[in-house]
């Protein structure tokens, strides 16, 4: 049998062609290398829709749009140092849509902007500022 996961309308729209020739299910199915179930499900459904083409996926609809997003990325590339709750809130302010923090640091990282912390490092004092330049003036006329 096929590993296939899914017929394309190309495959669906013969198979469809060749059971109303008058075809058997088991014969298109031994045919197109597919299972018996398969092609007597596509068949059935052509013949209550009248089509053969596939059902759009399922899953949760997005929450904001392809231009919310641009938005969302837009206003915090604004202000690098905002949260994703605060841009979340301008957000809600902006478009009276309230979204979530989580669905707004999907939406910075969809938009290339990722959460990093900078690095700590010890702040100089005086003396280490002193003893640096003191070197640097000590060795300015050094070559390789």
């Amino acid at each position: 049998m096929s590993s296939r996961h899914h017929i394309d309308d190309f495959i669906g729209g013969r198979i469809i062609g060749k059971m109303e020739e008058g075809r058997k299910i088991t014969d298109v199915a031994r045919e197109f290398d597919i299972v018996h179930s398969v092609v007597s499900g596509l068949w059935k459904s052509f013949k209550t829709t009248g089509m053969c083409s596939r059902r759009r996926g399922g899953g949760r609809v997005t929450s904001t749009t392809p231009a919310e997003d641009r938005y969302i990325v837009l206003s915090a590339k604004r202000n690098r140092r905002t949260t994703a709750q605060q841009v979340a809130n301008q957000f809600l302010a902006a478009s009276r849509k309230q979204i979530s923090r989580k669905t707004v640091a999907r939406r910075l990282r969809g938009g290339g902007l990722y959460a990093r912390r900078p690095v700590v490092c010890v702040p100089l004092t005086r003396q280490h500022r002193t003893a640096r330049l003191q070197w640097c003036r000590e060795h300015h006329n050094w070559t390789e």
